[in-house]
């Protein structure tokens, strides 16, 4: 199903190697061997996570229909504008997050504060499209995947009971 989901994707412009390049920028200072293809199979590994996909079909959909002007009042002009206080699109990019835990949350954060790469493009309103929902599924999937990473690194440390590291 993922391979579907990222022709879902593609058709909103966003590539499974657009959100790895991301990956790859927020792990490699803490894993200098960590390759593109390592990267690329931690986004598509996550991907197939039926709960990303449902969060993202949804995300996706909703950007669409909102493009269409197909969503009811007063939604459709909060989604036009894209609110700042409106936050769901937020709250629903956690649902991706919180798959690998905690460190997914704290690169969620910084990637919706600084917007690199993909998430810039999909945040800028002057193109036109309504992507109010996918640049934050395009974060939330970007930090799942990088959280996935961190906690796969074999150099991490794991500490015993008595407080020593193993």
């Amino acid at each position: 199903m993922s391979s579907e989901l990222e022709r879902w994707l593609e058709r909103r412009g966003v590539t499974v190697a657009d959100v790895a390049d991301i990956v790859h920028a927020l792990q490699l200072p803490y894993n200098p061997s960590l390759t593109m293809e390592e990267c690329l199979e931690s986004v598509r590994t996550v991907l197939g996570k039926r709960e990303v996909q449902y969060v993202l079909y949804t995300g996706i959909a909703l950007d669409e229909l909102a493009e269409k002007k197909l969503l009811p009042t007063p939604l459709q002009r909060i989604m036009e504008k894209d609110e700042s206080l409106y936050g769901v699109d937020e709250t629903l990019a956690m649902g991706i997050t919180h798959v690998y835990g905690m460190i997914g949350l704290t690169s969620f954060g910084y990637l919706d504060k600084v917007k690199p790469g993909i998430i810039s493009r999909l945040n800028d309103k002057s193109a036109g499209a309504i992507h109010v929902f996918l640049d934050d599924l395009v974060a939330g999937l970007a930090a799942a995947a990088s959280a996935r990473i961190a906690h796969q690194d074999p150099k991490a440390v794991n500490y015993s009971e008595d407080g020593t590291k193993n």
